[in-house]
């Protein structure tokens, strides 16, 4: 078990997979075709997590190794945080709290006049398992609108529309889909220069679903009012050319509002996923097929 909050370096973690037989993952970890060389008794890869882009399922499937991820349990935390950012970013909560830190507060003032989620358009992209959950705790919020973006999954209630028809009308979008070829850099310089004016996002997906430096651009140019995340490209290490740091001009600019990577940080369900990655594993050593497989090996 690594102690420390840094990953192991590729070559800690290939010296501990030599004699290993199953492995326990975390976003922070990278399992690919090289490290699997290594890695000759291995029978599984238990991911505790749900995004699984940092793994080469394929890779694992061809040295017959099992895949397995924990599919829902981070769904409910997920999308308690998102709307928790939207209200923080709308209300400018983060500016608040600051001037009452470094200024004597004096009562009232008319000021921080912000945007709430009552009477909005907020449009959900990506409507699997979070953004559904998303979708259906901001029905509570009596939103004049609520649209959804995704070719394959609709929900009652909720508007189905393109990406470029949610940009332009909302004003908060959700964004919560999986890092893919397809959804990398979804949301970039085309979109945001089409975004309705005002426009806050928030994202809870994968850090290069969304161009980090072309919502900075939006934020300076004023087109996009806010930018609240609990995701980074910096994260994404299944990308060869990811960043290795946050844009610096979203750090510094005051309509951000940012947490680093909360979204399944509730004791009881970081326990229980990694139990579940656990029970992954116990599966394929007593000889059995994991109940949360994302392959069949070969």
């Amino acid at each position: 078990m690594n102690p420390l909050l840094e990953p192991w370096q590729p070559n800690e973690l290939a010296e501990h997979l030599s004699t290993a037989t199953a492995m326990m993952g975390f976003m922070t970890d990278r399992v690919d075709a090289k490290l699997l060389e290594q890695a000759p008794q291995l029978k599984i890869v238990a991911c505790a997590l749900k995004g699984f882009d940092n793994y080469d399922v394929a890779a694992c499937t061809q040295q017959g190794i099992w895949v397995s991820i924990v599919p829902d349990l981070l769904t409910e935390p997920t999308a308690e945080l998102a709307l928790g950012l939207a209200i923080a970013l709308g209300r400018h909560v983060r500016l608040g709290d600051q001037q009452l830190r470094t200024q004597a507060f004096e009562g009232w003032r008319a000021q921080f006049f912000g945007q709430g989620l009552h009477n909005s358009t907020a449009a959900v992209v990506g409507l699997g398992l979070v953004g559904q959950a998303i979708a259906q705790r901001l029905t509570g919020f009596d939103c004049k609108s609520l649209l959804s973006v995704d070719p394959q999954t609709s929900l009652p209630g909720i508007t189905p529309c393109t990406l470029a028809y949610a940009m332009l009308h909302a004003d908060y979008v959700f964004v919560a889909v999986p890092l893919t070829t397809e959804s990398l850099n979804l949301i970039d310089h085309v979109q945001l220069a089409e975004c309705k004016p005002g426009q806050l996002l928030i994202n809870v997906g994968r850090g290069s679903v969304v161009n980090e430096q072309a919502v900075a651009q939006a934020l300076e140019s004023g087109r996009l009012a806010g930018y609240a995340a609990d995701v980074f490209a910096c994260e994404d290490w299944a990308l060869s050319d990811r960043p290795h740091e946050i844009e610096p001009r979203l750090l510094a600019h005051p309509a951000t509002v940012f947490t680093p990577h909360l979204g399944s940080a509730v004791r009881s369900v970081r326990l229980a996923i990694e139990q579940r990655a656990a029970d992954n594993i116990i599966a394929v050593l007593t000889g059995s097929a994991p109940p949360d497989a994302m392959n069949v090996p070969s």
